[in-house]
């Protein structure tokens, strides 16, 4: 039976290949399609469960993301700088919202650690936010905005010991790469879009094979 399925595999044509190849290529584009709106749904629905601040349906939403990406083949296109840029996987994205939280976390420690009573000038933190948390309010800024950052420090550059207080709310402030997540996914996995770029790649291949070895006998008939 083996000997019999490789005769009637060696009878197709080249010809019927082609025309076998090409359905084959526009169902693998539509299964990787697929897969990427998939990841781009998990990943939307991450950046939703950020927003709304729920952790416990955060931490679900991107194990739910993983999962999909590590089992999948996720073809994307990112920007990398202001260049487009082809990769496997969901790109870089940012939890800014826990991010954002955390900021707040930090600089409401900040603040009770710069208050001191002792202090002539007073609670400078307190001082310096009475000045910037308007301004923050009146032209968007969110709190770990660049801006109210920079009105914050400028305005705590005018007490004694500026420099010692910018130092401690700086080191307070949580990197931002620790909020940075991108997950890859494997070149090939054994998906449906999977089985089906392997059997187009077997086509390919075979196509190829008998291209060569068509273009090698009539070199060889030149020279009988």
């Amino acid at each position: 039976m083996k000997k019999r399925g490789r005769i009637k595999f060696h009878k197709i044509k080249t010809w019927q290949l082609l025309l076998i190849l090409i359905p084959l290529l526009f169902v693998g584009a539509t299964l990787l399609r697929l897969d990427h709106v998939r990841m781009a749904e998990l990943r939307n629905k991450v950046l939703a469960a950020d927003e709304a601040e729920n952790d416990d349906e955060l931490n679900d939403a991107i194990n739910q993301l993983k999962d999909f990406v590590f089992s999948h083949i996720v073809i994307n296109v990112v920007d990398d700088n202001g260049e487009q840029k082809v990769t496997f996987g969901t790109g870089p994205f940012y939890l800014e919202h826990r991010y954002i939280r955390a900021a707040n976390a930090a600089l409401k420690e900040a603040e009770a650690n710069l208050s001191d009573d002792s202090n002539p000038n007073g609670n400078v933190y307190a001082m310096a936010s009475a000045v910037c948390q308007p301004q923050a309010i009146a032209n968007g800024w969110s709190w770990d905005d660049a801006n109210f950052i920079n009105c914050m420090v400028s305005e705590i550059n005018k007490y004694p010991a500026a420099d010692e207080l910018q130092d401690k709310i700086v080191a307070s402030l949580p990197s931002t790469e620790l909020y940075r997540r991108e997950y890859n996914s494997p070149i090939w996995a054994p998906s449906l879009s999977g089985f089906m770029i392997l059997i187009t790649l077997i086509i390919i291949v075979v196509i190829l094979w008998r291209l060569i070895v068509w273009i090698f006998l009539r070199l060889s008939l030149l020279f009988i």
